[in-house]
């Protein structure tokens, strides 16, 4: 009878470490960091965020032939979370949801070619380094005879919402006196230029440039448009995400000093 007393106290202690081992399986599969656009799983300890993005802001972010989402802002954030040792969800929403998901907490920050100034920074936006000097200039119809900002005057211009280039037009037209109409994405603003509903459009250089040069656009750049510079940066509008502008940081001084930063810029610009 002690014997199988005995027995049965090992058998029921066997059953129990099988299921303690189980048990610290299972848990360990539950914290895995889930993996994001960034890669695969995060390392022990790294963190997970939700960015968003804008639409169709060549060469910054945009959808290859094969459905990819690539860009500047695209691999620079790849090679900063790389470096940092985090991962990511990407949202590619446009720009105005991508403010709007940011705002109401569906996204942690927002890289999208944000220029840095001052008044969104008194709205409450908190931006990181700067990553990307750029200006804004106007584009016209391939057959347009607009030479200049001048030319403008009585005419219709298009620009996208919310964005430094519409900005720039609306102070252009309150000196020159043309009507400015707003859209959600560039592709839209493109289309009512290409399509005569409007007489030029206002947008980052670079993307209007690259655009341009590489035959998506049947449209011209004017030069001489152009205002003063100012710095891209991601931003974030909740002063708890501020982890991820300080590792953004902190990875983009390390993809400058490796040179990886300007192989990024060279893929894209040249």
């Amino acid at each position: 009878m002690k014997n199988m007393k005995k027995i049965l106290a090992l058998v029921l202690v066997a059953v129990f470490a099988v299921g303690m081992l189980a048990a610290c399986g299972g848990s360990k599969g539950d914290d895995a960091a889930p993996a994001g656009s960034g890669g695969d799983a995060a390392p022990a300890g790294g963190k997970h965020f939700v960015v968003a993005t804008d639409k169709g802001f060549s060469p910054f972010e945009f959808e290859d032939e094969n459905g990819n989402i690539v860009g500047i802002d695209m691999d620079i954030l790849a090679a900063v979370a790389e470096d940092q040792g985090f991962t990511y969800d990407l949202h590619y929403v446009g720009w105005d949801a991508a403010i709007a998901e940011c705002q109401a907490g569906q996204a942690d920050g927002m890289i999208a070619g944000a220029s840095i100034t001052e008044e969104r920074q008194a709205n409450g936006w908190i931006f990181s380094d700067g990553y990307y000097d750029a200006t804004q200039g106007m584009a016209v119809a391939a057959d347009s005879t607009i030479a200049s900002v001048q030319d403008l005057a009585g005419k219709t211009v298009v620009v996208k919402n919310g964005t430094m280039s519409d900005e720039y037009a609306t102070a252009l037209s309150e000196e020159i006196g043309f009507t400015v109409t707003r859209v959600s994405t560039s592709p839209d603003m493109y289309q009512q230029v290409m399509g005569g509903q409007a007489a030029a459009c206002f947008d980052d250089t670079p993307i209007l440039k690259y655009s341009i040069q590489a035959g998506d656009l049947s449209m011209k750049f004017v030069e001489g448009t152009e205002n003063e510079p100012a710095q891209y940066g991601m931003a974030i509008f909740n002063a708890d995400n501020q982890e991820l502008i300080d590792l953004f940081n902190a990875g983009l001084a390390n993809i400058r000093a490796n040179g990886t930063y300007d192989e990024i810029i060279a893929k894209y610009l040249g």
